[in-house]
């Protein structure tokens, strides 16, 4: 069967995002706009956002900088209906009396950083035992659990932090709350994509475009390639193959959540560059590159716009958005204020095209 030239799908959400603050917020907001409905919004600021009158103040900040987005030439029928989803950062000493306001508030979750496991995670949990009282109260509210599920402790391997914090920690606290919905972020992992498909309806698991597009292989290839560089780390063909199964599956469990992140280039490229892949600018055709390649496109609609609603218990959105087999030219570079922003696939040519 020949593969469509052109596909249309209900308008997508992407429920992992990073969109930083100030300058560097009104440089990367439009990217997401263009594509996405809704998108859950990361809280490690600096400082974080852990009350919910931060996050209100953040949100406030996306839509007033989103106001002054200018659509680009060439795309058609792209508006800003746009709805950013807040989180709380979660910290050991987070009150359920804080989870209670911050649900009435319309936050939508609370997101897990082990300290120290990512950018701006210092102020993360320590022992997620001290957490056991917020916990508590979101599984009570139904209120989803985000978690950036890497240990942290230096005897592990790097490549096998996600698989460890299954063992160690993921499946009692499955145990001792087991209806709390639980987000397993950005999966890496055949391990991760194996437990999520056995889980309940109470656990499904975000995964981004550069883990089902590329291995670790692509951090080396040819040098060091820091723009391919992200947390948690690429890891071996045989676990991008089972992502890759994983989100292509039909399965309700996975769903579409980017983690793209900015970083300016020369703190990528620094001797001690960030971790993030950029890829909000070509989101979508990124993802329809990953189905495409195995035959799947008809499954596309399904992780991206209807899984991660269905989860969150949110309405799906009713908009569509078209991506046409056609050759799309990537930019070397993307204005990021004095900076520059260096997205996924800088300089090369991407098959799909985001055209309406």
């Amino acid at each position: 069967m020949n593969s469509p030239q052109e596909i249309t799908i209900t308008r997508p959400d992407d429920w992992h995002v990073h969109l930083r603050d100030s300058d560097a917020l009104s440089k990367v907001v439009g990217h997401t706009a263009f594509q996405f409905a809704r998108a859950v919004v990361m809280p490690n600021l600096k400082p974080p956002v852990t009350t919910t009158e931060q996050a209100l103040a953040y949100k406030a900040r996306i839509l007033a900088s989103l106001a002054k987005v200018k659509l680009p030439i060439g795309l058609k029928g792209v508006g800003f209906a746009f709805e950013p989803l807040m989180t709380l950062y979660l910290t050991d000493t987070t009150t359920a009396a804080e989870i209670e306001k911050a649900k009435g508030a319309g936050i939508v979750a609370v997101k897990l950083y082990p300290s120290g496991a990512t950018t701006n995670s210092d102020s993360g949990v320590t022992d997620i035992r001290k957490t056991y009282s917020a916990l508590e109260a979101m599984q009570r509210l139904g209120m989803p659990l985000l978690i950036h599920a890497e240990v942290t402790d230096s005897s592990v391997d790097l490549f096998d932090r996600e698989a460890v914090f299954i063992d160690r920690y993921l499946i009692q606290l499955r145990k001792d709350f087991p209806e709390l919905k639980i987000v397993m972020e950005h999966i890496t992992t055949e391990e991760a994509a194996q437990y999520v498909q056995a889980g309940n309806q109470y656990l499904g698991a975000t995964i981004t475009a550069h883990h089902l597009l590329y291995n670790r292989n692509a951090i080396f290839t040819g040098g060091i390639r820091p723009h391919y560089y992200c947390l948690p780390v690429l890891k071996r063909e045989k676990h991008r193959v089972a992502l890759v199964k994983a989100a292509t599956s039909g399965s309700p469990k996975f769903f579409l959540g980017t983690d793209s992140a900015p970083h300016a280039a020369h703190l990528k490229e620094h001797a001690s560059g960030c971790a993030g892949c950029y890829t909000a600018f070509s989101a979508m055709e990124l993802y329809a590159e990953a189905f495409d390649s195995v035959g799947a496109l008809e499954h596309l609609e399904a992780f991206a716009s209807f899984n991660g609603a269905d989860f969150y218990g949110l309405p799906r959105n009713t908009g569509k958005i078209t991506l046409r087999r056609e050759s799309c030219q990537m930019p070397e570079y993307l204005a990021f204020g004095r900076a520059k922003l260096i997205p996924l696939r800088a300089g090369e040519a991407l098959p799909w095209r985001f055209v309406s």
